[in-house]
């Protein structure tokens, strides 16, 4: 029955929804814990938090933003999950100013995954839970799945206000559709992710910088631009 709910839990995940389902409700139909959050981090998509169930989650994240350490950055940078299942009496995390400003707050476990595409970071599922509590294994791969779904569901929410960008890669001329298909092949080499998946990164890098995704093409083409699995956009002007 669990693995159904899992399955059903991403499908929900998975279905373009125009920006109305929740991201973090599916998570909490399966991961035993009291609140969880979606954030974004990096260049890519700025920081920003992108949906939290609750209050202490949501300062939760403000703290993490405001401080610049955390779980969730912890989780960017290592692409790993960050474990804190007796934050409040066994924290393991070095983060002084944050752990200070958490200690107020009813929070007896802390737990953060990457938003993921591909190899590439976009932020991070933040969890917690009242109480200290363990995740097991099962527990912890589902959360990874989740990520690399949801970095999916972010991206796409980001470029609904410009629906005129994924016109621009069935559009344009011929010559401008090739050196699109053939950034993308670039990308998809760089972070392995899927052909679909590299042109919807270039569609928000575009959205992002307020550039067309020729643009953006011919940068990546003439290696000035390339992205790090952090999240990171590296831009060499030289």
């Amino acid at each position: 029955m669990t693995e159904e709910r899992f399955t059903a839990a991403l499908a929900a995940l998975s279905r373009p929804s125009g920006g109305s389902e929740s991201l973090t409700e599916p998570i909490l139909g399966i991961i035993p814990v009291t609140g969880a959050s979606v954030s974004t981090i990096g260049e890519l998509l700025g920081m920003e938090s992108v949906e939290a169930s609750d209050a202490i989650i949501r300062r939760i994240d403000e703290l993490q933003f405001d401080m610049s350490e955390g779980p969730c950055w912890d989780a960017v940078e290592r692409g790993e999950p960050i474990l804190e299942p007796d934050f409040r009496h066994r924290p393991r995390g070095m983060w002084p100013r944050f752990s200070e400003g958490v200690r107020v707050h009813d929070v007896g476990a802390l737990f953060a995954v990457p938003v993921s595409l591909g190899t590439l970071r976009v932020g991070a599922i933040d969890l917690y839970h009242r109480d200290p509590i363990e995740l097991d294994d099962e527990a912890i791969r589902r959360l990874l799945i989740f990520g690399g779904v949801i970095g999916r569901r972010v991206l796409r929410r980001a470029l609904e206000s410009t629906p005129d960008a994924a016109d621009e890669v069935s559009g344009g001329g011929r010559h401008s559709r090739y050196r699109i298909h053939q950034a993308a092949g670039f990308v998809i080499a760089q972070l392995g992710v899927t052909a679909d998946d590299a042109l919807l990164l270039l569609q928000a890098r575009a959205f992002s910088t307020g550039s067309s995704m020729e643009e953006i093409a011919e940068q990546i083409l003439e290696k000035r631009l390339t992205f790090s699995v952090t999240g990171a956009v590296i831009e060499d002007r030289t």
